[in-house]
């Protein structure tokens, strides 16, 4: 009986105890004066820790700003503020929270800090930084030392006198609170950055904040896209226009399948790419994300739903963007041809349209075998009539095409490549690989013509003799000087034995980094292009120890070692 009375006074004290504990741990999470922890690559000084000042609690929300920052705003902009945040709260309580929740699911509650109120720290950011999320906040100090211990988000004070970009700033990162939940904590995966960011910007228009599309976010996004379609949809670097492009294909994807398919991949253990294909099977659809993908590259230049559906966009504020493609010019008569070399990374794509000539069409496709395209195009008519196929590779990484009475009867051709080899693992620098595009016309000549192109191929017969013959001069000269390396820094534009010994080794390479081979010692475009070509292929080894992820043209230290190195080893 002594032993039992004593054990309940233990443990009544210990209960006793643990109460003080949390609420110790409730009083230091509210205090007026709290310490956080923030990112310096966002932060506008660079600092790791910043002092706040707890300015106003809500319903559902602590505001904190940073103290020094808070204590140089006048009176009158204090009070504009704090007006501003009790809009902000409001909205947070009667539209954010309950809507996002109720698509996406809720936040970790009570969470780590065991409050049920989730915190917004401002403090001053670079420009361009609106806010972010630090998922480390999620978990003990013990386990992350640098961890606020809260479910937290932070904005730009840049933003506090805007209760419009309040309430989008504050709805993107809160999603990244569910989905940290959602994902990581209950579903036990880790979601790629591409997807993550693509879900909370969609965010905002779920909320309705793109309803009104002059001045909105939405507008901003395919302003930003229509600078730069071709960047990657899952190479994500933080910059603008990876927004942008996630923006134009995500409000596609769920005007044609439902938002479903966003809130079915949180609860998804796998990620990225392969969480979207498995959400697109629970809800009934055959398409793949690849499919889709391909299908929306159709509709952000053609947007047309007379034609297909799936070839336009559904979203009102949307059924006026269209792409334009880069243009290709045949001769209107005659026979020509023209070859586009480019380079593309995974999941993005490039749009070339072809016009002019008159005659039979061929076009052709090359690539290396091991790659997978996507390639549609997309004929026009006279009538302006559109129709949509595909080209198609084989096991060699080639295709073609004929369009007959191209020019008479078809007015253009748009062929629209994208890569989709790779589906998992986007964590930072997608690789460019290179692929060419060559067109053909064999075109109807009059005789008047005939005498001309006649007089033009004996001009150029004569010019490629004394060509061969000025490239024996130089050919001789170079095998009479033996192996030769590089020694100094070229660039376009200069002349010397330099860049012959540069053109000679690529000619080496190979006919996809310099298809011309001309030897002549003069930097010119055809060998900056080359060069291009050739730091790209060893992008790995010249280009990202430097930080670049896109050739130059420029023979500095890097390309010069792994050239001479090519040398040496007789390759």
């Amino acid at each position: 009986m002594f032993y039992k009375k004593k054990f309940t006074k233990i443990i009544l004290f210990l209960a006793f105890l643990l109460i003080l504990f949390s609420v110790d741990v409730v009083k230091a999470q509210t205090s007026n004066h709290t310490t956080f922890n923030v990112s310096e690559s966002f932060d506008l000084s660079g600092r790791s820790q910043v002092d706040s000042v707890l300015v106003k609690t809500k319903q559902n929300i602590y505001f904190y700003i940073e103290e020094d920052w808070w204590n140089s705003q006048s009176f009158q902009s204090q009070n504009d503020i704090l007006s501003n945040l009790d809009n902000l709260s409001d909205e947070f309580n009667t539209n954010i929270y309950p809507v996002l929740t109720s698509i996406f699911g809720s936040e970790w509650k009570p969470g780590v800090d065991g409050d049920n109120k989730i915190a917004v720290f401002f403090h001053s950011m670079k420009p361009g930084i609106g806010g972010y999320f630090n998922s480390a906040d999620e978990y003990l100090k013990l386990q992350i030392p640098k961890s606020n211990e809260r479910e937290m988000v932070y904005i730009s004070t840049e933003h506090l006198n805007s209760f419009n970009r309040l309430k989008i700033l504050l709805s993107h990162e809160f999603t990244h609170l569910i989905e940290f939940n959602q994902k990581e904590r209950i579903s036990g995966s880790q979601e790629e950055v591409w997807l993550n960011e693509a879900i909370a910007d969609y965010a905002v228009t779920v909320l309705g904040y793109n309803d009104k599309y002059s001045g909105s976010n939405l507008e901003k996004r395919v302003k930003d896209f229509l600078e730069k379609p071709t960047d990657s949809l899952t190479e994500w670097q933080e910059t603008k226009y990876d927004y942008a492009i996630n923006s134009a294909f995500f409000h596609y994807l769920v005007d044609h399948y439902g938002i479903n398919i966003l809130s079915d991949s949180l609860e998804s253990k796998l990620a990225g790419i392969e969480s979207i294909n498995e959400s697109l099977l629970k809800n009934g659809y055959e398409e793949d994300f690849g499919e889709i993908y391909t299908n929306w590259t159709i509709a952000t230049v053609l947007n047309n739903c007379s034609l297909d559906i799936k070839y336009c966009y559904l979203n009102k504020n949307l059924t006026n963007l269209r792409i334009s493609p880069t243009l290709n010019f045949l001769p209107l008569s005659g026979n020509s041809s023209l070859s586009v070399i480019n380079v593309i990374k995974n999941w993005s794509a490039n749009w070339q349209k072809i016009i002019g000539g008159n005659g039979d069409l061929k076009l052709e496709f090359e690539s290396s075998p091991w790659l997978r395209f996507s390639i549609p195009y997309i004929v026009i008519d006279k009538n302006n009539g559109y129709k949509v196929n595909f080209l198609y590779l084989d096991k060699n990484g080639k295709g073609s095409v004929e369009i007959k009475s191209f020019g008479s009867q078809y007015s253009s051709i748009t062929i629209i490549p994208s890569l989709q080899t790779k589906t998992s693992g986007f964590d930072g620098f997608e690789f460019t690989y290179p692929y060419t595009i060559k067109a053909t016309i064999s075109g109807i000549v009059s005789e008047d013509e005939q005498v001309t192109i006649q007089k033009l191929l004996e001009q150029i017969s004569l010019l490629k003799k004394q060509l061969a013959d000025l490239q024996l001069q130089v050919n001789s000269q170079g095998s009479n000087s033996g192996s030769c390396t590089i020694s100094s820094n070229l660039y376009l534009g200069i002349k010397n034995s330099q860049v012959n010994c540069l053109q000679q080794f690529l000619g080496k390479e190979g006919g996809i980094i310099y298809p011309e081979g001309l030897i002549t010692g003069y930097f010119g475009s055809l060998t900056r292009s080359a060069v291009i070509r050739f730091q790209e292929k060893y992008m790995s080894e010249i280009l990202l120890p430097v930080g670049l992820s896109s050739g130059t043209g420029f023979v500095g230290s890097s390309t010069r070692q792994k050239i001479n190195q090519l040398i040496l080893n007789g390759q």
